[in-house]
């Protein structure tokens, strides 16, 4: 018999994975896909071109991820951020350099000001359990986009406030509610961290992607990692538990789960899953992103003293765009995220037609030489079957005191992992690295 069962190779699971077999286990892991990573997917093309289809970035404070790249030497290299970024609103595209976007002086202090105040507010969060804040239940229960809407007192900061939490947070505001977009916030350090490219959570980038951080992680355990294997049911009883799919069924002491929440709906558990973890697991939402890569010869922008950032209101398909191309700059890679409501309607259209949208957007901002070119690529991750959205799961209005930890308890030999049930780092892909290596801290199956 098997000490574990990992569900699902991606960082969390591989993560779990590595602690196992440092410590003599035997497990197997469970993939349904064909590669590992999960969300973290880098796509290989001819002539040394990758992009960062799923997570890519790694930043300020993310410790274990600084590990373990140098632990197995992935070259990490500064995100670019040199130069003029791009503010589209209202009809008007500008330009500006720094974090904070050219504006009009109230939109500007109006702007500084909510942002502080929502760092001031999660700095009183504690992360292991924020339904214990004196207002949890106010802040559960209030929408995030009401929150907005009371404090932005200038069209232009709303709209810069709403497209920037969009952005961290790959949902509508009404979609969420305070207290989660508080507790976000705080597992990340702070809002200044999580929207910033030099001391925040998009300041380095892996040479050759960063899914090569996880086959390297997996490379010495790779033969016990089986592709092609979705998991359609666990059974479980006080000695052992049988982990069922299509064409195989294998016995373990104990069962990591380490994959996005809704996913778990489609698995059929006997014993049931207690009452509150089947609905907490079944309001639980994803993220809506779209990632959106359109290839150049080379990074033609910074020749002009542009960084290929830009933040955009709804006369755009895209909330943001970075500059996503390679170390070397071999290639020029604009990255543009379509995000929410906007991602809904991009991806109901045909692929020449996204194509022809971003193109013309990019000609806008950066003249002629945008026209020209060698590849456009996307991914909407909502219509990936194993992962269902990105960033992470979101926790519903009410959920946060209505369920408290109710996600990471175990189930009798059940134990949780994924990027959703770790408080640091929350949606991060240093999140599911806690996350799984947590996991295995509960089994106390640790050297």
């Amino acid at each position: 018999m098997l000490d574990v069962i990992i569900v699902g190779a991606g960082f969390s699971g591989i993560a779990a994975a590595r602690k196992l077999h440092q410590a003599n286990k035997a497990f197997l892991v469970l993939e349904a896909r064909n590669r590992i990573g999960g969300r973290v997917y880098t796509k290989q093309f001819p002539e040394n071109l990758y992009l960062d289809l799923g997570g890519q970035w790694i930043g300020s404070s993310q410790t274990r991820m600084y590990e373990l790249c140098e632990e197995y030497q992935i070259n990490l290299f500064e995100t670019y951020n040199k130069g003029y970024n791009i503010l589209e609103i209202n009809g008007q595209i500008r330009k500006y350099k720094g974090l904070i976007p050219k504006m009009n002086l109230l939109s500007l202090l109006n702007l500084d000001w909510v942002l502080k105040k929502l760092d001031r507010m999660a700095k009183k969060i504690t992360v292991s359990d924020p339904w214990n804040h004196p207002k949890a239940k106010v802040l559960d229960q209030t929408k995030l986009s009401d929150f907005i809407s009371k404090y932005c007192l200038t069209k232009e900061s709303h709209q810069v406030v709403k497209y920037a939490l969009e952005t961290v947070l790959a949902i509508e505001l009404s979609k969420i509610s305070l207290l989660h977009a508080l507790f976000y916030i705080k597992s990340g350090h702070s809002l200044q961290a999580l929207i910033s490219i030099k001391d925040g959570a998009q300041q380095h980038r892996a040479e050759g992607g960063m899914q090569l951080l996880a086959e390297k992680m997996a490379a010495l355990f790779k033969d016990q990692i089986r592709f092609g294997h979705a998991v359609t049911s666990i059974i479980q009883n006080e000695e052992s538990v049988t982990v069922q799919g299509e064409n195989f069924s294998f016995s373990c002491k104990k069962v990591i789960m380490a994959v996005p929440p809704p996913l778990i709906n489609d698995i059929r558990f006997s014993p049931e899953l207690s009452t509150l973890k089947k609905q907490i697991i079944s309001g639980i939402y994803m993220g809506k992103v779209g990632k959106c890569f359109m290839v150049y010869q080379k990074p033609f922008w910074r020749e002009n003293d542009f960084s290929g950032q830009a933040l955009a209101d709804e006369d755009s398909p895209f909330q943001t765009m970075f500059d996503s191309s390679p170390n070397d700059g071999g290639y020029g890679i604009i990255l543009g995220f379509t995000i929410a409501d906007r991602a809904e309607e991009y991806f109901r259209k045909p692929e020449a037609k996204r194509k022809q949208l971003m193109l013309e957007k990019l000609h806008s901002y950066f003249g002629e030489e945008a026209l020209q070119p060698i590849m456009y690529q996307d991914i909407y991750m909502t219509d990936e079957a194993w992962s269902q959205g990105c960033y992470a799961g979101i926790y519903p209005l009410g959920a946060w005191t209505g369920f408290q930890n109710t996600y990471v308890k175990p189930e009798g030999n059940i134990f949780w992992a994924g990027t959703e049930s770790s408080d640091q780092w929350y949606g991060y892909i240093e999140g599911a690295v806690r996350a799984g290596e947590r996991a295995v801290g509960e089994l106390g199956m640790e050297d």
